[in-house]
């Protein structure tokens, strides 16, 4: 069988599924480019993880509740339930650190957060009549899971203080108008990837009352809540859930490390049927039982160890991760005020974020891939094109840094480069619009 693209499924060109191959493509060929590209954990954070001892503690914690050691050895070996096996040790964790009050049978154990995205959208959308609603800018991951199963996604305009909430509700009234209501809504409440825009709390509750009016489930993704400063952080909106619009996706990747592929989703919302009611985690489980069976229990027994060393804690397994992250968002932002804030060119703004991996840059020129070439080639310099992460031209003339992966002098330099590439670069081409 000879196969055309035409034959291959939409998705397969959309220009989301390729964004990530593209930005490893260029840094594959500048590798001593200093790189602002990738949002991923900082190496520090990798050292002296010994998953020999976490899967010990994990048995013997096993061996505690009841199970005898051969039992506890057979149940990493095996394939394990698709729900997983490290729920009650999580749920605990959320219920002490976070106040979701989530019983274990309402936590799926996913590969990392992507899968739990596409789970949970494969078991709403069952037509093609509901939409999905996005922060804009938005996490490429949501959007690509959408493309794949064919689920129209609406963007809403992201504020600094959270989802543009006027804007939201004229959405849901004008797609319920047009036969296709808002189904779900997808939100990174605290310092999202890539608009690192933090919700305020005022902002949560006033969604929560929306999404239980208009009738949609919120999907929160909690992926950066961590990072933020030692009393500044704010609940999740599960936290706040009294009405179970919720569905709460989490992953061990930036806490932990993310070779575990341990991410979770809380699924509590029951679903009634005429054979009896059920929670909308176990159709998740039901539906993860026919793409990865399950996740690895091995690399589960490693994020359960390394829980249970920090004594069940999440914010303690995070904390000195989250202070790395604090001091290179603080380089990075003191950075862009050092070579870019002395008012030489006040048409390059950029946000200042609390926490969170991201800082997004205003230009006054395109932001495309060739800008991106010119900088890495002659300037050493890597960052990411802001207009992959939205729906619409928005993001035309905005990049991304990213400060997790760069150690302050990195960041230093990197900026230093930054500015002289923008500089150069905004002056030639006024020259041009001049003399043209």
């Amino acid at each position: 069988m000879r196969l055309h693209s035409s034959s291959l499924h939409s998705s397969l060109r959309d220009p989301v599924l390729g964004s990530i191959g593209f930005l490893n493509e260029v840094m594959s060929r500048y590798p001593e480019a200093i790189s602002f590209a990738p949002g991923a954990p900082h190496p520090d954070t990798l050292e002296n993880i010994d998953t020999d001892r976490y899967v010990g503690i994990f048995i013997d914690y096993l061996v505690q509740t009841g199970r005898s050691p051969e039992q506890a050895r057979r149940l990493l070996l095996e394939y394990g339930p698709s729900r997983g096996v490290i729920n009650d040790i999580v749920a605990d964790a959320l219920r002490r650190d976070h106040g979701i009050d989530a019983p274990a049978n309402t936590l799926v154990m996913t590969v990392g957060a992507q899968e739990a995205m596409l789970l949970v959208l494969r078991a709403l959308f069952r037509s093609a009549e509901g939409v999905l609603a996005v922060a804009n800018p938005c996490f490429v991951g949501i959007v690509g899971a959408a493309r794949l199963l064919d689920i129209d996604v609406i963007p809403v305009e992201e504020t600094d203080i959270g989802i543009d909430l006027d804007g939201l509700e004229q959405t849901c009234r004008s797609s319920r108008e047009g036969g296709r209501p808002v189904r779900a809504l997808y939100v990174a409440p605290d310092f999202s990837n890539p608009g690192a825009a933090r919700m305020s709390l005022d902002c949560r509750r006033r969604l929560l009352d929306l999404a239980e009016r208009e009738d949609f489930l919120v999907l929160e993704d909690n992926a950066y809540g961590f990072t933020a400063a030692a009393g500044a952080e704010l609940p999740p909106l599960k936290a706040l859930d009294t009405a179970r619009s919720v569905v709460h996706i989490g992953t061990f990747a930036k806490v932990a490390f993310p070779g575990a592929r341990v991410g979770y989703v809380i699924a509590d919302q029951p679903i009634g049927s005429s054979c009896g009611g059920t929670l909308l985690a176990d159709e998740l489980a039901a539906v993860k039982s026919m793409v990865t069976v399950n996740t690895s229990p091995l690399c589960q027994a490693v994020i359960g160890g390394m829980l249970l060393e920090h004594g069940g804690s999440v914010i303690e397994l995070s904390r000195r991760k989250s202070e790395i992250y604090q001091r290179n968002l603080t380089c990075l932002v003191g950075a862009l005020d050092r070579h870019l804030g002395d008012g030489s060119h006040p048409e390059i703004r950029w946000n200042r974020p609390s926490g969170g991996f991201f800082v997004r840059v205003h230009l006054p020129v395109p932001v495309d891939a060739a800008l991106l070439e010119v900088s890495a080639a002659q300037y050493g310099v890597l960052w990411t094109p802001m207009r992959q992460f939205y729906l619409d031209q928005a993001g035309d003339h905005q990049l991304r840094l990213s400060c997790s992966y760069l150690d302050p002098e990195r960041i230093e330099e990197g900026v230093r480069r930054l500015a002289a590439f923008l500089s150069e670069e905004i002056e030639c081409r006024s020259d041009s619009g001049s003399s043209g």
